[in-house]
């Protein structure tokens, strides 16, 4: 066979290339999404903010970066945003998505709500990200409602939203086991003027 014949025959029907073009596509389609549930499921994932409950520090339509290594190697600190999944007491009352809010208390913490602050094992938690009604940067006043004191069990979570009387939370529905925590939020990406990282944490005496 000469060296002509011998590339006539190694030489593809037009119908095997077109073949060969959509399987490679098919492929890197799917490693592609193979990739992305990974890193959704895994690594990280973006969410949206659809509510006031956590105004100041997010605003309606946000978006989120959420990180979901950290806590598998670390617990979770007090003044984490962190999101979860409804807890049993809120599939009762109908909630299927998941929450935003603020650790607040921390396993074995004990806290209370009274004069319009938060105490956590009867120290007051100095909360910078939540303003004082007519203060000259704020209109998100501070909590009204008392709470507790209560404390928190083993291996679960008080949180609460910046947005204190306009909020869902653990003062209505209890605490959140640890085993229902996606992630944390780490970073803001849109909308582009508010870029940056969720850096706003209480400045607890005991924490470090």
């Amino acid at each position: 066979m000469t060296e002509q014949e011998k590339q006539v025959v190694i030489q593809k029907s037009p119908e095997q290339q077109e073949e060969n073009v959509v399987v490679e596509i098919v492929k890197t389609l799917v490693t592609a999404a193979i990739l992305a549930f990974g890193i959704r499921t895994f690594v990280a994932e973006a969410r949206y903010i659809p509510s006031e409950s956590m105004q100041p520090t997010l605003e309606i339509n946000d978006r989120l970066i959420i990180e979901k290594i950290s806590y598998r190697f670390r617990t979770p600190q007090r003044g984490d945003v962190v999101v979860f999944r409804p807890t049993e007491e809120l599939k009762k009352q109908g909630y299927r998505e998941a929450f935003i809010k603020r650790v607040i208390g921390l396993p074995g913490d004990t806290v209370e709500v009274k004069n319009d602050k938060v105490f956590v094992n009867n120290q007051e938690l100095p909360e910078k990200y939540i303003y004082v009604p007519g203060d000259s940067s704020g209109y998100i006043p501070r909590p009204s409602r008392p709470y507790g004191p209560t404390k928190v069990p083993e291996d679960q979570y008080l949180v609460l939203g910046d947005n204190r009387n306009n909020s869902l939370d653990s003062r209505s529905w209890g605490f959140v086991p640890r085993e229902n925590l996606i992630g944390r939020a780490t970073v803001r990406f849109w909308p582009l003027k508010r870029l940056g990282p969720l850096d706003e944490k209480p400045i607890y005496p005991n924490d470090n």
